[in-house]
């Protein structure tokens, strides 16, 4: 009997259509499913999306539909953006999926009535976007620590989950599982900053809005996200709390969450708590990943600084996504992707290292031999030194991609491609060519390329399928054995470049246009979302704005920022007040020094471009290149508005 080995996927948000660091889950996932599968594990390999919660109701609203026709959208959306990847998921679950729902509903009122659930009511700050409540002391800069975003204040009834009853059983779990946590720094970060200061009970309902799954005993309740998004990796394999099928008697424990270290503490915290109070087996590991930044900032749709999966591999080839992003997110850092470093990637990995090797070996071939090269078991130092670095290159790759170390994996299949080009290089087949005398060397020479080649192809397999299988297509070999000289002769076909080397400067100008048009579409969509959660902020939300009249006293540009010009006002208070406003595409100084403008006096300071700005003025976008600041030149300055 096969071993068997279950991997699951963060499942991703239908808030929007994924971006590419939401899809390096996917790729991360498939490579180390696509590895096990080589190591002879019988593996299930599950992703979906999460499909429930206030935002996805506010988008909804906004584009004037109801939820489950948006979120059928944004689920079609990311099995597109996931298959245009070529990842093989053996199952893609949605939360709104009907066995899901059901099942869910039991969990619920199982935890109810073992007391493990409770009703209450919840008084806090809470950041829309994350669905998540925080205490006021663990806002930073008053802000969602997760996001950074705005967050409201927030109280409704709410039934919660009692965390703390299993705190002390869940460090004894880490403590007995030191291979739980990936990267291991994790758990330091779970138990200093979660743990220790005390867990508080986690609130698994909301009534303020209803889409999402109905607390059955209790219909002015849906249950919240971390119940049923969490349960995804147990419903989805038929988990019941009566009946469990035997699918998932085989399957649970997984053996391996795949996330975003963002999402840690409810996959090592909240989720492993909640199977304890179920009664069921722990998650062999959870790896969380590190992050892919755009340049040195977090990618965001809201911002519009968003690279999309699909829309790359259908520029540059999937396995050129795959290859980058498995290449360059180190198991513990960050990674980094910005277009300029995907195109020299591109050019210097795998159009000059790894492409022209395999182009030039099947043209050597086919030129000094007809295509056709034979092992006579001939070998010199050269060829020891190349078979030894093969070897070695073997055991270090199966090694990094068992510890999930696809970066260095990723290197060291490169460093074999360039260990074959040297080897090239030292043998010279040129010139070995031009004595026949030496033909029998030019052949072992050839064919020990072509081997190298197909088990470099082999190794590539989990990382770049299809160029791995295009490989073999050219070398006109289907053996996949994980050894060297395990063929005896080649018959090479015709040689076609696996990926050509891109113009940088001419590609770099396309995409800045095509980038600029995504930031203006975010910018209206945010719009619209915003306008709809705007609307529905009660009176007591408005009164917290003051507003205020200021005369114009004084008005000149910022330095360094086109954009921005420092006002000076008088605002009735005797002390003057600075405000940066980016209105200097509109207005020149001198066309508003003198008039009273209405001010937004109450905001927190902040500095822009250097200059301290202690407020806001109205103006109003007539459209994208015309905006009129709202004068109120009859009224004294220091006026309140209301």
């Amino acid at each position: 009997m096969s071993k068997k080995f279950y991997i699951t996927t963060a499942i991703a948000y239908t808030s929007r259509k994924p971006h590419i660091g939401n899809a390096y889950d996917i790729v991360l996932a498939d490579a180390i499913a696509r590895h096990k599968k080589m190591e002879g594990y019988e593996v299930f390999l599950m992703t979906g999306s999460d499909e429930h919660g206030q935002k996805i109701e506010e988008y909804a609203k906004a584009k004037g539909i109801e939820p489950k026709a948006y979120v059928d959208d944004i689920s079609s959306q990311i099995k597109a953006v996931w298959d245009s990847l070529d990842t093989e998921y053996d199952k893609f679950i949605r939360t709104t999926d009907a066995d899901h729902e059901a099942t869910v509903k039991k969990i619920f009122k199982k935890l109810y009535e073992q007391g493990d659930i409770y009703k209450g009511s919840y008084e806090g700050k809470y950041c829309v976007p994350c669905e998540s409540f925080f205490t006021a002391s663990q806002l930073v800069d008053g802000k969602c620590p997760d996001c950074g975003r705005e967050v409201i204040d927030s109280k409704e009834e709410a039934y919660f989950l009692k965390l703390s009853k299993y705190a002390d059983r869940l460090v004894k779990y880490y403590d007995e599982n030191p291979d739980f946590f990936l990267p291991a720094a994790r758990k330091a970060e779970m138990v200093n900053n979660f743990i220790k200061p005390g867990l508080t009970d986690l609130c698994v309902s909301r009534s303020s809005f209803k889409w999402g799954v109905p607390v059955d005993f209790d219909d002015k309740h849906v249950i919240y996200v971390w119940i049923d998004a969490l349960s995804n990796y147990i419903t989805g394999i038929g988990y019941d709390t009566e009946n469990p099928t035997e699918q998932y008697k085989q399957l649970w424990p997984a053996d391996l969450h795949v996330i975003g270290k963002d999402i840690v503490r409810f996959h090592t915290i909240y989720w492993p708590i909640i199977l304890m109070a179920l009664g069921e087996p722990l998650p062999k590991q959870v790896l969380g990943h590190p992050w892919v930044l755009f340049g040195e900032d977090k990618m965001s749709k809201s911002k519009g600084n968003v690279i999309y999966a699909d829309e790359l591999a259908a520029r540059f080839g999937s396995d050129a996504v795959r290859y980058y992003l498995l290449s360059e997110v180190p198991f513990a850092q960050d990674g980094n992707i910005t277009y300029e470093a995907f195109i020299n990637k591109f050019n210097t990995d795998l159009a000059n290292t790894l492409g022209n090797l395999v182009n030039r070996s099947i043209a050597m071939t086919n030129k000094y031999f007809d295509g056709k090269v034979t092992n006579s078991g001939e070998k010199d130092a050269l060829d020891d030194e190349l078979y030894a670095f093969a070897d070695e290159t073997m055991q270090k790759f199966n090694s990094q991609m068992d510890s999930y170390h696809t970066a260095d994996a990723c290197e060291t299949l490169m460093d074999l491609a360039r260990r074959c080009n040297k080897y090239i290089d030292e043998t010279m087949p040129w010139a070995l060519a031009k004595d026949e005398d030496k033909k029998s060397r030019l052949e072992a020479v050839m064919f020990n390329l072509l081997e190298n080649i197909r088990l470099l192809s082999v190794l590539l397999t989990p990382i770049m399928p299809k160029c791995a299988q295009e490989i073999r297509n050219q070398i006109c070999c289907d053996n996949i054995e994980m050894k060297t000289n395990a063929v005896n002769s080649f018959a090479v076909g015709t040689p076609s470049p696996l990926f050509s080397r891109l113009d940088t400067d001419k590609v770099l100008e396309e995409l800045a246009k095509e980038m600029e048009e995504k930031m203006k579409a975010a910018k209206k969509e945010n719009e619209a979302v915003n306008a709809v959660t705007l609307a529905q902020i009660g009176i007591e939300d408005f009164m917290k704005v003051e507003l205020k009249t200021a005369k114009i006293m004084e008005c000149e540009p910022v330095k360094k920022a086109k954009k921005l010009l420092k006002l000076t006002l008088d605002d009735g208070s005797g002390t003057p007040r600075t405000v940066a406003s980016g209105i200097a595409k509109y207005y020149t100084p001198e066309e508003l020094i003198g008039h009273t403008v209405i001010l937004v006096s109450n905001l927190k300071p902040a500095v822009l471009c250097g200059v301290e700005s202690q407020g806001m003025i109205l103006a109003a976008d007539i459209d994208e290149e015309n905006v009129k600041v709202i004068f109120a030149d009859d009224i004294p300055a220091g006026s309140k508005i209301r």
